[in-house]
């Protein structure tokens, strides 16, 4: 039987959110109702907010969520009830060309639930990333769905459904980063220090933090940073350099995705060093480059996305490594908020006060 409960839509371009009554549905083949425990404010749902995703108004927003599962619909084998999840948006089909290839990380054909959660009126709702989980319950596929260690926090591990996976895969999966490894990361919001927190946990022996706001680079420090670079009092290619005997580090992952900073790492890398964007740039920024810089400097210029990652190795692996006390996801909550909170989350993400808001439910 279908249920109402309480959820954050944003219904027009701009416009502040609002907290309104969502029909849920009962799930149907492949899919499942998970009770929503905790859900992080990313940039991406003020980015969904703002019309920069789309134009499929209203949405409901929230994808940075873990829970429990409530129920499940026909064919599913894999989930029960009361199974303590975290959400992801890379359900992968097993079927595309990259899942044939044996790269699932790629997967271009996604699942997502078939049945649209609704307004009262009986409006449909286009959910953040196909999850929506700034709800009390929220339908998705099955496959979205990725089982963990029961007693970790959801506040902490629900992160791993975005901006953390997104940059701790950055610099494991993406970069490559190894033991003995230079880094040097643009951008210490939630996703650049996760790329930090990767960094450490792969052994990077020197990790450098770039950012303008020194706020920032005292909480990159915090959590793992070895040297900090203001990128307001000087040029940072220069800093990065001189932080490396003139070389450039041997990989350099830029959290913003801005043409500006993205030169910045192509150029305060290593010869044949690695370039790793992370930080989603709008669709007008372009880059005006001389060619014969790529060539002479050769080395790898990588995208990457969701950290490369395959939720189902990633999310246990990494939860496993928090409740050893071996990474710390709880220095990426700032603060904890109710639904109705939302909208000021936005506010203070916009002006760099918090690394994550987090909505308990």
């Amino acid at each position: 039987m279908a249920q109402q409960v309480r959820g954050v839509v944003a219904r027009s371009k701009g416009a502040p959110v609002t907290v309104e009554t969502i029909t849920v549905p009962d799930p149907g083949p492949g899919e499942a109702v998970v009770a929503v425990q905790s859900c992080g404010v990313c940039h991406t749902d003020l980015h969904y907010r703002e019309g920069g995703i789309n134009d499929e108004f209203p949405f409901l927003l929230g994808h940075e969520a873990a829970g429990v599962v409530e129920s499940v619909g026909e064919g599913v084998t894999d989930l029960a009830p009361g199974d303590f999840v975290i959400l992801n948006w890379r359900a992968v089909c097993g079927k595309c060309r990259a899942c044939l290839k044996g790269k699932p990380w790629y997967c271009f054909d996604t699942h997502n639930a078939k049945q649209p959660m609704t307004l009262e009126d009986g409006t449909p709702l286009t959910p953040a990333l196909g999850i929506g989980a700034f709800i009390e319950k929220t339908l998705v596929h099955s496959g979205q769905c990725t089982k963990v260690d029961p007693e970790a926090s959801p506040a902490a591990v629900g992160l791993l459904g975005c901006g953390v996976m997104a940059g701790i895969g950055a610099a494991i999966n993406t970069g490559g980063v190894g033991r003995g490894d230079t880094v040097a990361v643009i951008g210490c919001g939630g996703v650049g220090d996760a790329a930090i927190a990767g960094a450490k946990l792969a052994g990077a022996t020197k990790i450098i933090a770039v950012d303008v706001d020194d706020r920032k680079l005292e909480w990159a420090k915090g959590i793992g940073a070895t040297h900090t670079v203001n990128a307001g009092s000087g040029d940072p290619v220069e800093a990065i350099q001189g932080l490396t005997e003139g070389f450039g580090t041997d990989v350099v992952i830029d959290a913003v995705g801005r043409p500006e900073t993205w030169k910045q790492a192509f150029y305060a890398r290593d010869l044949a060093g690695t370039v790793v964007l992370v930080g989603v740039p709008t669709p007008d920024m372009k880059i005006e480059m001389p060619l014969i810089d790529f060539f002479s400097r050769g080395g790898a210029l990588k995208s990457s996305w969701y950290g490369d990652c395959l939720p189902s190795r990633d999310f246990p692996y990494l939860v496993d490594l928090y409740r050893q006390g071996r990474l710390d996801l709880d220095a990426f909550v700032s603060e904890t908020i109710t639904l109705d909170q939302v909208e000021q989350a936005f506010d203070k993400m916009h002006h760099g006060d918090v690394l994550r808001s987090v909505v308990l439910l």
